[in-house]
């Protein structure tokens, strides 16, 4: 979808028939709530309810909707007592998705791990457990997310290569020419435009609506915006 469509689409579900109430909108508000919109549609496909048991691939069309954020990224890491710990991670990171890696021992072939995340409350459970500490010979570990770094255990029984993060990274900043950048104060030089599909854009956009008419106490549109992006999820 084009920025002037998208534009055009908020004022039009905003705009009482004929009145044009809320044409004296800033691009800046649309550009700002189209963006919060984005990371809270993204947010509500990869933990859609604190209670639901859904994954962030539970269909075939979230798995299609949500793909395009999945980027790979090669770790650096230094080793610690009983682990490793990675560069802080990028600013465009959002959520974990799976770590890949190589176990190594001086006895064996490097060979592939599985790695689950866990809590970082049960480290000392988890590594005094014979069932759920590191263990090349299992292919088996776990990691941890800590002061925004990666930490992967060893419990010192073996080293680790090539380790692989999959994550979802924010989504691309929505931003219109003309427009006031509000971190500097100057002038956008370039659109930069949604990238996601449109029949998803078509969602954000709804959820962008209601947030703008919150914000003008529509609350009429709210309720119907919020409805129909909420219906179509």
């Amino acid at each position: 979808m084009d920025n002037n469509t998208l534009q055009i689409k908020v004022k039009e579900r905003l705009n009482k028939l004929g009145s044009f109430d809320y044409d004296n909108l800033e691009c800046w508000q649309i550009a700002e709530a189209f963006n919060k919109a984005q990371i809270e549609w993204v947010r509500r496909q990869i933990d859609p309810t604190a209670q639901s048991t859904d994954s962030d691939e539970s269909s075939k069309m979230q798995m299609d909707d949500i793909q395009i954020l999945l980027t790979q990224l090669n770790l650096t890491s230094a080793k610690k007592n009983r682990y490793y710990e990675t560069q802080i991670l990028p600013e465009n990171y959002l959520y974990f998705k799976r770590i890949s890696l190589d176990a190594k021992t001086d006895c064996c072939p490097a060979r592939k791990m599985v790695v689950f995340l866990e809590e970082v409350a049960n480290v000392d459970i988890l590594l005094g457990n014979e069932f759920t500490k590191p263990s090349a010979e299992w292919g088996e570990t776990f990691c941890t997310l800590q002061g925004n770094r990666i930490r992967i255990y060893t419990n010192n029984e073996f080293e680790i290569e090539d380790p692989n993060l999959t994550f979802y990274r924010r989504p691309r900043t929505v931003q219109f020419e003309g427009c006031v950048d509000l971190s500097t104060g100057n002038p956008i030089t370039n659109n930069v435009t949604c990238e996601f599909k449109d029949d998803i854009a078509e969602l954000i956009l709804e959820s962008a609506v209601a947030i703008l008419a919150g914000d003008t106490e529509y609350i009429t549109q709210y309720q119907r915006s919020k409805a129909e992006a909420q219906t179509n999820e």
